[in-house]
């Protein structure tokens, strides 16, 4: 009998998506594995039972967890999953490890070997596998559809011969994948996009996509990427720079897309209380990092906020599953293209080469032991995430430095000029 890969129905009220896809059934089955879909686990993403079956999958419960080789997921499994798995399966999932200390540990405890799909290294041989651009491609697109519903005019210009619709103005605060999708959307949808992040390599993908970049272009923005091509921290100076620079622009604005995250840390302030008080009536602001904390002071996770000004703060969490149909069939895929390296090809088994770089950057728990070296120390010394720097901080420093060489400047002018924008990432 031949090894067996379970994909579970997920347990997360806000999790529509699916681990498979009737065609990555088809594909696990030609790598020699039984499939195992649980009853009802594509419903949210549109794939009915049957269309699994009719690929090979057999449809089974909960319970058939207990025999699978291999579990492919969406989310971390939960403690009450993990009872039912049994040692050494293999687990690959988005395991959002960071903070989640306990959780890593206990993966170790119950002697699966887990594997975090968002650590995937980012090299050519695994593009196909990269969850986190999958995704965020899909977020960036919904957070524009998100902030149009909520938006309660039209966002391209429109000329009639009862007058003219003035297009609407997005700006996009982060342009990672998500960014990127979000200024291609807005510009489909037509609106007047501008956009800012601190890595100067995406500045002509912005201009190549139809927006106008934005940022304070000093030593230390030409310095601003990791070789990994993410973003760096940047220093308070600088986001004091960025934010006297962004704050101004901010209140002209309609739409305000934040896309940025920083890997392991929560996610930077880049939009004041300050800020969101300078914007229209009627203007929206959606945030994609709300889960980490946001980017905007004010948001509210899972919540759509409307200030005292009237401005709308969208905070839904898991935007990628709000387009779930779109995001299962891409993820599957991924996961898939992953599995598949991990398979010995004659044999057709699992045969996990702990050697290979894609193993040693996602693997994070193995034997009944926390392997990944970000987390060694999960299972003794749970760690502490450090704080993000508070953009009302940052409004401050920034006011400081613009506004003391001349102290007879306008208080208003002062105000506008300094609300923050701090360490932009993508």
């Amino acid at each position: 009998m031949g090894q067996t890969v379970f994909i579970p129905r997920e347990l997360d009220a806000n999790e529509q998506r699916v681990a498979a896809s009737p065609d990555t059934v088809k594909r696990l089955a030609g790598l020699g594995f039984e499939v195992v879909v649980e009853k009802g686990a594509g419903t949210g993403s549109r794939i009915p039972d049957q269309d699994f079956a009719a690929n090979g999958a057999k449809i089974g419960t909960a319970g058939d967890a207990k025999k699978a080789d291999v579990v492919l997921k969406v989310r971390r499994p939960t403690d009450a999953e993990l009872k039912g798995y049994k040692q050494g399966a293999a687990v690959i999932a988005i395991m959002d490890p960071y903070g989640n200390d306990a959780a890593v540990a206990a993966m170790a405890k119950a002697g699966i070997t887990a594997f975090s799909m968002e650590f995937m290294p980012r090299i050519t041989r695994a593009q196909v596998m990269d969850v986190l651009s999958s995704q965020a491609n899909l977020a960036g697109y919904q957070a524009v559809i998100d902030a149009a519903a909520e938006y309660d005019r039209a966002l391209p210009m429109m000329m009639t011969a009862a007058g003219t619709v003035p297009a609407a103005k997005a700006f996009i605060m982060g342009v990672g994948v998500a960014g990127l999708q979000a200024i291609a959307t807005a510009r489909r949808l037509g609106a007047v996009v501008t956009a800012t992040d601190v890595r100067p390599a995406v500045k002509e993908q912005v201009q190549s996509l139809g927006a106008k970049f934005l940022a304070v272009e000093d030593e230390e923005f030409k310095a601003a990427e990791t070789a990994g091509g993410y973003a760096k921290e940047m220093s308070k100076e600088y986001q004091a720079k960025q934010a006297a620079l962004t704050a101004e622009h901010i209140a002209k604005q309609d739409i305000v897309i934040t896309t940025a995250l920083i890997p392991g840390r929560p996610a930077p302030k880049l939009v004041s209380a300050a800020m969101v008080a300078s914007m229209k009536p009627g203007s929206v602001i959606v945030d994609l990092a709300v889960e980490r904390g946001g980017n905007v002071e004010g948001a509210q996770a899972g919540k759509v906020v409307t200030t005292a000004n009237g401005v709308k703060i969208v905070g839904h969490l898991n935007v990628p599953g709000r387009v779930a149909a779109s995001a299962s069939l891409l993820y599957a895929k991924n996961l898939f293209a992953f599995l598949e390296t991990l398979v010995d090809k004659e044999n057709k088994t699992l045969a996990i080469k702990r050697d290979d770089e894609l193993v040693k950057a996602t693997m994070l728990t193995d034997a009944g032991q926390v392997v990944h070296p970000n987390f060694a120390k999960a299972d003794q010394q749970p760690r502490v995430e450090p704080a993000a720097v508070p953009a009302t901080t940052l409004v401050a420093e920034a006011s400081e430095k613009k506004t003391a060489p001349k102290k007879t400047a306008d208080k208003k002018t002062a105000t506008s000029k300094s609300a923050a924008k701090p360490k932009g990432i993508a």
